[in-house]
């Protein structure tokens, strides 16, 4: 059962890194998506709701960045693990 567990680390800590490097190679994009899918919902919702819009797109573009970095991600960073 141990040797389960540690494969499944090994292989959820891989797709971290993968994951990661993907979000670097293509963070141009992916801001890009954000921008337009903001602009989008602003449009649909007459600008209703556009300081809202904004702080979830200012948000999102923050998590593009510190995951770029490999600063942590959506559960905060604080699992990466002291393995150096």
């Amino acid at each position: 059962m141990s040797d389960f567990l540690d494969k499944a680390k090994v292989l959820a800590k891989d797709a971290t890194v993968k994951a990661r490097s993907a979000v670097a190679e293509r963070s141009d994009t992916i801001d890009g998506g954000i921008d337009k899918a903001a602009e989008f919902v602003d449009d649909k919702t007459k600008r209703k709701y556009t300081g809202k819009i904004e702080t979830v797109q200012a948000k999102a573009h923050e998590l593009v960045d510190k995951i770029a970095e490999g600063d942590g991600g959506p559960s905060g960073g604080g699992t990466g693990g002291g393995a150096t």
